[in-house]
């Protein structure tokens, strides 16, 4: 019976950070599950159309490495999720999985957890990400991308986790969730901070990470945080070039398989 491995993440058009955050996992997994055929899709089809059009860069959705994997003749996939949180793009992976397989029940398809599911992910996340000892002056601002869905207490909870690990002196922002930037400062002023370390809390350091956390312009998070008073120093890299956190995502593959 052959047997198919789809990594399936939201995407990046940003190479450097692709071939760092993205690749670098898939290679892994290849290399991990050698008697699996393993193939890449994303979810956005936005970045699929932009590296299409301006790359020549063909990427999957998840429909079509599914189909891909049909036509080959693979009948059992485990397709790993490299998203952070349980949130829209995990649900719309799953929609899409429940509706190929109404089609092509002949094909056993199964979903690995993405990074932040339960509290043993918490607790791993944690230790993956080592955070040197902090001054009673200085500070850690994690920037995560957030979401309107329920799952965006996950940043929240994970907060809490790197403050009982680390110090209270950590904070995790978001672009679209309930916490912004704007939340966060006049904690970091009430505690006197006056040096703020950048990072992002995504899997790729791609637009989010360049331009709205880093960027010159006057409402980057750099900018604003400058404009406080604070001296800021950038941390420019993606999850996915964490080995601990790709071990993670192997974690929840496996967890997959062995469930199935």
């Amino acid at each position: 019976m052959k047997k198919g491995i789809i990594v399936a993440s939201f995407g990046t058009s940003y190479e450097e950070t692709r071939r760092l955050c993205i690749e670098s996992i898939e290679n892994k997994v290849e290399k991990e599950f050698i008697e699996y055929q393993v193939e890449r899709a994303f979810t956005s089809q936005m970045v699929i159309s932009k590296l299409k059009k301006r790359d020549g860069i063909l990427v999957n959705n998840v429909t079509e490495a599914l189909q891909k994997m049909k036509q080959e003749g693979i009948v059992q996939v485990f397709i790993q999720s490299l998203h952070i949180v349980p949130g829209h793009e995990y649900n719309k992976l799953l929609r899409q999985v429940k509706l190929f397989n109404e089609k092509n029940n002949d094909m056993k398809i199964h979903v690995g957890e993405p990074l932040l599911n339960d509290d043993v992910d918490y607790k791993k996340v944690v230790e993956a990400i080592e955070i040197k000892a902090l001054n009673h002056n200085e500070a850690v601002v994690f920037m995560g991308h957030g979401t309107d869905h329920a799952s965006d207490s996950s940043y929240d909870l994970l907060e809490k986790h790197f403050r009982k690990e680390y110090s209270d002196n950590i904070f995790i922002g978001t672009v679209e969730g309930g916490t912004k930037l704007e939340d966060i400062i006049p904690q970091l002023l009430e505690k006197k901070i006056s040096n703020v370390k950048l990072m992002p809390f995504m899997l790729v350091a791609g637009d989010h990470a360049m331009n709205d956390m880093a960027g010159d312009e006057e409402d980057s998070w750099k900018s604003m945080l400058i404009d406080n008073g604070f001296h800021v120093e950038i941390a420019m890299n993606g999850l996915g070039e964490n080995e601990k956190i790709q071990d993670i995502f192997l974690w929840h593959l496996k967890d997959a398989m062995k469930n199935n």
